[in-house]
């Protein structure tokens, strides 16, 4: 599915990309992925602050589009972790790994369920390599949006 078609079926709205907006999400994202491996917090809200710099990437990749989610829409975090290879050209192979973190992160929510060392660990990582991954591609893609 296109980034369009997203926008056809009201998964998304459109909006002009903003330098102020891309660079403060980028600054909540660095903070975000610094928190997250703070030892003395809890493996879950760890995990949360990973989590958050993972959707913080793929609305800077959708916003650097000139699209932005539809946040009234239910799943719209998966909306934005499954776009993430039109956005930004993300393997699919990595937006099943995000995704997969994202229903850990539904589970612990909405169930309570804890967070084993092992998701933790890789929401770290992929956190880390997307916010990389992010970067790069601004740079590459859309230099303009950077300071």
């Amino acid at each position: 599915m296109t980034l369009e078609n997203l926008l056809a079926i009201s998964r998304l709205q459109t909006l002009t990309p903003d330098k102020t907006a891309i660079g403060k999400l980028l600054t909540a994202a660095t903070r975000n992925l610094l928190d997250a491996q703070l030892l003395a917090v809890s493996a879950s809200n760890r995990f949360d602050a990973a989590y958050k710099v993972i959707m913080q990437c793929a609305v800077i990749g959708l916003q650097a589009n000139g699209y932005r989610l539809s946040t009234s829409q239910p799943g719209h975090h998966q909306t934005a972790i499954q776009s993430l290879p039109k956005s930004m050209g993300v393997s699919q192979d990595v937006a099943i790994v995000l995704d997969a973190l994202r229903k850990r992160r539904n589970l612990n929510d909405y169930d309570g369920d804890p967070i084993p060392d092992a998701a933790l660990a890789a929401c770290l990582q992929e956190a880390a390599l997307l916010l990389a991954h992010t970067r790069s591609w601004l740079q590459t893609h859309h230099p303009e949006l950077l300071d």
